[in-house]
């Protein structure tokens, strides 16, 4: 009697856990996800206001409107849901579609000589980190390097003198079209000036703020 009753409760309460990592040969399929360990955070694709075309984004979790903070895909959206993420042979996180002819969609832009032991996960910040392996403690790329319209905590704005990096903030195109837009926000600092934040308009200084200082139309 008790090991009925136990079975009817796993069966109507069953335990939920959620899935933060994507490693090799594993795919995320459209209405598919990957939550954050905390539940911050949900990774998946969406259509955004009332457009069909799908994008793989990463958005709060637990929200009654999806805020998204990151789009992978966004100037190349999917026409149909058969897009799926995946780790590839050359250790990319990619995204393909049924009609891109297995031609990548978007991928990460690294790749690492041993791929068997890659793993991407979704962190709690709302980063996606890509490991070569699952007890690396350092990731080989990030979501947050590569930032759309959104300024998390923990993310940057500015340039790295050394590599080259550039963090700029960039609007979507319109709510049904999270492409590059017209507005963009950029850190213009050297050793010699004040750091100051643009707000560009194209190609035009539209905004700006000067560290310390606060705005300056």
């Amino acid at each position: 009697m008790f090991l009925n009753t136990l079975l009817v409760f796993f069966f109507l309460f069953p335990f939920c856990t959620s899935i933060d990592t994507i490693a090799v040969n594993q795919h995320v399929k459209d209405g598919d996800f990957i939550v954050s360990k905390e539940n911050n955070f949900e990774l998946g694709f969406f259509s955004p206001g009332n457009s069909s075309s799908r994008y793989v984004g990463i958005w709060y979790a637990n929200k009654s409107e999806k805020a998204v903070v990151w789009v992978a895909n966004r100037n190349n959206p999917i026409n149909d849901t058969s897009g799926v993420l995946t780790i590839n042979r050359y250790g990319k996180l990619v995204l393909y579609a049924h009609n891109s002819d297995n031609v990548s969609i978007w991928s990460t832009n690294m790749s690492v000589e041993t791929t068997s032991t890659c793993v991407a996960q979704l962190l709690d910040t709302g980063n996606l980190v890509l490991f070569q392996d699952s007890k690396s403690e350092s990731f080989i790329w990030q979501s947050f390097d590569y930032p759309t319209d959104t300024l998390l905590p923990g993310m940057k704005v500015g340039l790295n003198w050394k590599t080259g990096m550039e963090w700029v903030l960039t609007s979507w195109k319109s709510e049904n079209d999270p492409g590059t837009g017209n507005y963009s926000l950029r850190l213009y600092s050297n050793q010699t000036a004040t750091a100051q934040y643009f707000l560009y308009k194209g190609l035009t200084k539209y905004w700006r703020v000067i560290q310390g200082l606060g705005p300056v139309l």
